[in-house]
């Protein structure tokens, strides 16, 4: 046994119960049925309310039905949900609710009850089922997800730069639920050392004998740069061993969401889906930032009016600030914000640099300072709540803009995408992105541009919806903003 696998071997053992399913299951199975349950309560009680004539009680007879969605979540792989990315849990989730949904109206249509129950409580159901699921299962990770208990212990298998990275973003993102434990290598000058506070045990050869003492179920081969003929051997001999074997290809910088395999005669195929270049996505997107767009506006215009009074009594200055920004295919337009900034601002900052010359590499670095003396008081709240963006529904009716999509940039700001630029201008700059929902202003910017790209990359219309929820939940709790 090496030295190092007998210090961590006690940790092993004491998670070697509790990392099963079952927990995660229970848990996300729970989280399920109270808010099918809570659904169906409120869309019973709110449709009466709105006026429905039936008796309440006749829906109570109707709760066997949640066993039957909790049987199509598990058909569609939602339990225990391990490794599955959040917009292809939305994406599935959404689908077997809405099929489920769709299999018992037509069932109360052909047994001929559908006169007996309302049709206005299954659409409010319906929705409230959508919302409160998702919500659900996003709090049961919230709260339980770090837990040493959540989740599945992962062998990662290569040492190299690609394991540091594998091992970072499980880290970093407990909700996927897989827990790098040890890292197996064949380098024997990593052996005894600690890659992102996972230690490096031994050689490849002793997997098995760890799967076996610790029930580990789970290994990554994180060895792209490696020969075909020896991963080949790696994967053949490993995969007898592991039931859940992951192989991270030597094709970064290619698109990860919507990547199925295809079975080419026995040759194994990686089908990338083009969403960008499909008629029917870009046609939902569109309907989807009109539609939306509209409903928002028209039902924030006395937020509206309020922010431009408050943005005129604030200080001296126009009410609306405009900036030039590149959009699709390089197209300059004009992006609007309420006015944030004194009207002196270029004067202000540079006496702020005069007084404070260490700050300037910080600005030159990410054109953001976490004190900018140019913001207004009220210019500062609308900042801190993203409520200064709110004119750029006006760029979204447009044309000019999208609801989700890339940041908007300036000319100077070309060089920095370098050859991801490209990859920026071939879609709509948007009010939200990623970037807004992953850390706003605490992100570098070349993580910035990096998220970008990766937007693009694997834009669908189920990651605009995820960015839109993530976007509501960024901006309640003022994640990053300053």
């Amino acid at each position: 046994m090496f030295p190092l696998e007998r210090t961590i071997q006690p940790v092993l053992l004491s998670l070697r119960m509790s990392t099963r399913s079952l927990p995660m299951v229970g848990l996300l199975g729970l989280s399920d049925l109270l808010a099918l349950s809570l659904a169906g309560t409120v869309g019973v009680y709110l449709r009466l309310a709105l006026g429905g004539e039936y008796l309440p009680e006749l829906y109570g007879q109707l709760w066997p039905i949640f066993l039957v969605f909790l049987l199509a979540y598990a058909a569609a792989g939602l339990y225990p949900a391990v490794g599955l990315s959040p917009v292809e849990e939305l994406r599935r989730i959404c689908l077997s609710t809405t099929f489920t949904y769709l299999v018992l109206g037509a069932g109360l249509f052909l047994t001929r009850a559908s006169e007996t129950y309302s049709r206005g409580v299954f659409l409010i159901t319906w929705v409230l089922s959508l919302l409160l699921v998702l919500l659900g299962r996003f709090l049961v990770r919230q709260v339980f997800a770090r837990y040493p208990w959540w989740g599945y212990q992962v062998l990662i298998l290569g040492g190299g730069r690609t394991g540091e990275l594998v091992i970072q973003t499980l880290t970093n993102q407990p909700n996927f639920g897989l827990k790098p434990v040890a890292i197996l290598d064949d380098d024997r000058s990593t052996h005894g050392s600690v890659i992102g506070g996972v230690p490096v045990l031994g050689p490849l050869a002793i997997a098995p004998r760890l799967a076996r003492q610790h029930d580990i179920h789970y290994a990554i081969v994180a060895m792209p740069g490696v020969e075909r003929q020896q991963l080949l051997k790696v994967v053949e001999r490993y995969g007898r061993t592991f039931p859940h074997l992951m192989m991270i290809p030597d094709l970064f910088g290619v698109a990860s969401l919507w990547v199925s395999s295809k079975d080419l005669g026995g040759i194994l195929g990686l089908e990338i889906r083009q969403q960008l270049l499909l008629p029917g996505p870009r046609l939902i997107k569109a309907l989807l930032d009109l539609v939306l767009t509209l409903v928002v506006g028209i039902a924030l215009l006395p937020v509206i009016a309020v922010i431009a009074i408050l943005v005129r009594l604030d200080s001296a200055g126009p009410i609306f600030y405009g900036q030039p920004r590149l959009g699709q295919n390089s197209v300059s337009f004009v992006a609007w914000k309420f006015r944030s900034m004194v009207s002196n601002a270029d004067r202000v900052l540079d006496c702020y640099f005069e007084a404070n010359p260490e700050l300037r590499s910080q600005w030159e670095r990410d054109h953001k300072l976490r004190y900018d003396p140019r913001i207004t008081p009220i210019g500062r709240f609308l900042r801190r709540t993203s409520l200064d963006e709110l004119p750029q529904l006006w760029n979204v009716l447009r044309g000019e803009m999208s609801l989700v999509g890339p940041r908007p940039i300036v000319k100077e700001e070309i060089f920095r995408y370098a050859d991801k630029y490209p990859l920026y201008a071939q879609v709509l700059p948007g009010l939200t992105g990623l970037w807004q929902v992953s850390g706003r202003n605490n992100v570098s910017y070349e993580e910035r541009v990096n998220l970008d790209a990766y937007y693009v990359r694997n834009w669908s219309v189920w990651l605009d919806i995820y960015i839109l929820f993530r976007t509501v939940w960024v901006v309640l709790i003022g994640d990053g903003a300053y």
